[in-house]
């Protein structure tokens, strides 16, 4: 295994592979002009194949299966702090990719998919990307491509295989298995896949909501510190040593305990409470217009969409999207410390997680938002200067989210420009974050996201 994620470090320093960047850009343009996407707004009693479930209070569809989305309330200390909307989907789903060396290069499947909130259509996405129910063929569908390699995972190599954590203010303790399996074999390469390096993927992401979020979230799961590699073997595929020394250099600072202290007291002693209640019966939230909307300036809003997707295992379907009321803002903050290079994260809570409180970016600010610290007010006046390392609009869950982009940013800062944090900030290198990504729901998908984007 060590010398595979070897490998893969070099595949991330290598945008040469069997197919060009321009090759994979007129694949996915090609794509975009020639399959039929149909996607209208409609109302929800022209969403036939839903309805609300006066005895449950949750809107379902009628199987009830594949999703539902219910009331929320959150109390601390007996005070609603949050009522809203949230989707319930309990099972968990396939973020599959397949790797395989070619050429002496790891190459990553990758496919051309719409999801149906796409704003765009196609976006590159993993080798699999399914729900349960899709891949049992719930709902009469063909069966995924490529969904045995990840059935039979055990007979190959297994790079990544985790559940993972989503977006924590949508979802209800929802999850995700992220995996990565290398193979050996030949491998047919639908029309609607292509093999891509990582170097290759990673320069893709920097073109507005071309690389999905599914496929940000798995890539960002390689476990490069787990394998005891050294900063000279790999040293010279790096231009950002500082990078290079954060991923793979080992000292004797350890700030995992001084996270987990902080993380364990919040679950120990936070007076969160979860209720759930009727959809309906939120008094600050109104059918009205086609929509389930908030009477105030609320972040998202619920819409009901008739769609049809050529290429799909179900080609035409209706369902309940959640549509953003403009862009959220997501922010990494990096320094350059003792050779290394550090990110500010963020233990945040957030109504959905699974247990209460992950690690997060430096700063995650919903659309509408206001501005909470002296963290965020920094980064606010940074953004659009020469600090600025990555600044890109990227999508969210086109399966859930309804045209949903959200500014992906990292910033870099000298080491004197932040001299206090607020509590729940922590800087931390590469190498401490990946290891606790290995654990599962630790990481939250925006700071994931983030991660992903880093280059060599």
């Amino acid at each position: 295994m060590r010398d595979i994620i070897r490998k893969i470090v070099y595949s991330w320093s290598n945008i040469k592979g069997i197919n060009s960047i321009d090759n994979i850009l007129d694949w996915v343009d090609e794509k975009n002009k020639n399959t039929q996407v149909l996607i209208d707004k409609i109302s929800f009693d022209a969403c036939n194949q839903w309805f609300y479930d006066d005895k449950t209070g949750k809107i379902v569809n009628k199987n009830s299966s594949f999703f539902s989305i219910t009331g929320l309330k959150i109390k601390n200390d007996d005070k609603i702090v949050v009522s809203q909307p949230i989707i319930i989907q309990d099972e968990i789903g396939f973020l599959g990719i397949i790797c395989k060396e070619i050429n002496g290069t790891i190459h990553f499947l990758m496919q051309a998919k719409i999801e149906p909130g796409n704003l765009n259509k196609i976006q590159i996405s993993p080798t699999i990307q399914a729900t349960k129910s899709n891949f049992t063929q719930k709902h009469g569908g063909n069966r995924p491509a490529y969904l045995d390699y990840f059935i039979n995972a055990a007979n190959y190599k297994i790079i990544v295989d985790q559940i993972q954590s989503e977006q924590g203010a949508r979802f209800l303790k929802k999850r995700n298995r992220n995996i990565i399996i290398y193979v050996d074999e030949d491998i047919e390469v639908l029309p609607s896949h292509k093999w891509m390096t990582l170097g290759q993927i990673k320069k893709l992401m920097k073109i507005d909501n071309l690389v999905n979020m599914d496929t940000r979230t798995v890539l960002s799961c390689i476990p490069y510190s787990l394998y005891g590699i050294k900063y000279a073997e790999v040293e010279q595929l790096f231009s950002d040593k500082e990078l290079c020394r954060s991923i793979f250099n080992e000292d004797d600072e350890n700030i995992v305990s001084t996270i987990y202290h902080y993380v364990n007291d919040f679950k120990m002693f936070s007076n969160f409470s979860t209720e759930l209640v009727p959809l309906f019966s939120l008094s600050n939230w109104k059918m009205s217009d086609n929509e389930f909307s908030c009477l105030s300036n609320y972040h998202f809003k619920v819409v009901f969409c008739d769609i049809s997707i050529e290429g799909r295992e179900v080609k035409h379907w209706q369902q309940p999207l959640f549509e953003a009321n403009g862009i959220a803002m997501f922010g990494l903050i990096t320094r350059k410390n003792n050779g290394k290079r550090e990110f500010l994260v963020h233990a945040k809570h957030e109504v959905g997680n699974l247990d209460l409180i992950e690690l997060g970016p430096s700063v995650q600010l919903e659309a509408n938002e206001i501005v909470k610290n002296n963290i965020e007010e920094m980064f606010c006046k940074l953004i659009d200067d020469k600090h600025v390392i990555h600044d890109v609009l990227l999508s969210e869950e086109g399966g859930r989210f309804y045209h949903e982009q959200n500014r992906n940013i990292i910033i870099e800062v000298a080491k004197e420009e932040i001299t206090s944090m607020p509590e729940g900030y922590f800087w931390v290198d590469y190498r401490t974050l990946n290891l606790l990504q290995q654990v599962n729901n630790t990481l939250n998908i925006q700071l994931r996201n983030l991660l992903s984007l880093l280059e060599v």
